[in-house]
């Protein structure tokens, strides 16, 4: 009889990886606490999320703590309508020195014993910083000249010019005084306008009483509509608390749900009427578009009602 060849065994497949899933899209609020840099921050969450695109809208100092807005994915788009939203801080103000920095970490440039001024030429001051005001950024800051931080400018020696500019300060409270030695320090609240240099404001204050003075503690506790609050730490967590793009949209700028037409003609880059011409909101610069389950389509501008697309979006996402 003739023996049947045996049957080869089916080489076993090797493993193929599974394929990573895409992270989510959206903003997080997170607490930045004292010590780490910003980008510090951003490392963190690009290790968490699993994802490079990951960006922020501001950066604080790393002697200063509290809430960076981050955008991870697609809602990286919108971090350009939250990087000038206006800003909340308490800070404590040390008058008495003067530091190159108009911070702590910089070195003493001279002073004048503060311990006794009156509290009446204080509150003078501070009142004539407060409203809209003219304000000469610190020399220390991150402004580009010529292509170049100033800070790395300043570090090497090389004398900055900045120019002022005009800033609001809409609130400049006192809620704490001590005497510290020769040094009053001011524990204080401030609302601003984005752009505003708090560190100037510590600066001026202790220029215009001639004792000097610079910060000494700079926390961020609002960022237009988001408080700290409701931030996380930057840690394996923080990704829990992120807040959807039609959530962060929504709380910044009226909104329009759009109905399959209008959603699939948007995405396609044509200008759908999405209001009446005798809307409320015909002619309004920023819009969300929805889609019909409120996810975010895009921010448009509104002319009589015909949208012009502001970002959009990508499609994967929208019609998905």
């Amino acid at each position: 009889m003739q023996q049947e060849n045996p049957v080869e065994p089916s080489p076993t497949p090797e493993a193929v990886p599974a394929a990573r899933p895409t992270p989510p899209s959206g903003i997080l609020l997170v607490d930045k606490p004292l010590g780490i840099t910003s980008h510090d921050v951003v490392r963190v969450v690009r290790r968490t999320a699993g994802t490079r695109k990951v960006g922020h809208a501001g950066t604080l100092d790393p002697l200063a703590t509290g809430l960076m807005l981050l955008g991870v994915e697609s809602s990286t788009r919108l971090l350009t309508y939250l990087v000038g939203l206006d800003k909340e801080y308490t800070a404590t103000i040390r008058l008495g020195r003067s530091t190159t920095t108009d911070d702590a970490e910089g070195e003493s440039t001279g002073g004048a014993d503060a311990s006794k001024l009156d509290a009446a030429a204080v509150d003078a001051a501070i009142a004539a910083l407060t409203g809209v005001i003219r304000q000469r950024p610190s020399d220390y800051s991150a402004i580009k000249v010529q292509g170049r931080r100033a800070y790395d400018l300043a570090r090497q020696g090389e004398k900055v010019e900045l120019a002022e500019r005009e800033v609001t300060v809409a609130t400049f409270e006192v809620v704490g005084r001590r005497v510290e030695g020769e040094h009053l320090d001011l524990d204080v609240r401030v609302e601003v306008s984005s752009g505003t240099y708090v560190r100037a404001l510590a600066r001026d204050l202790g220029s215009a009483l001639r004792v000097g003075g610079h910060l000494t503690a700079l926390r961020r506790t609002r960022v237009g509509p988001f408080g700290l609050d409701e931030a996380a730490a930057p840690d394996e967590r923080v990704l829990e608390g992120m807040r959807t793009p039609a959530e962060v949209a929504t709380s910044l700028f009226p909104s329009v749900r759009l109905d399959h037409e209008q959603l699939t003609e948007l995405v396609h880059g044509r200008r759908p009427a999405l209001v009446a011409a005798d809307d409320d909101l015909a002619d309004t610069e920023i819009v969300a578009a929805l889609t019909p389950d409120d996810r975010l389509a895009g921010l448009v501008a509104l002319r009589r009602g015909v949208a012009r697309v502001l970002i959009n979006f990508p499609t994967a996402e929208v019609l998905a």
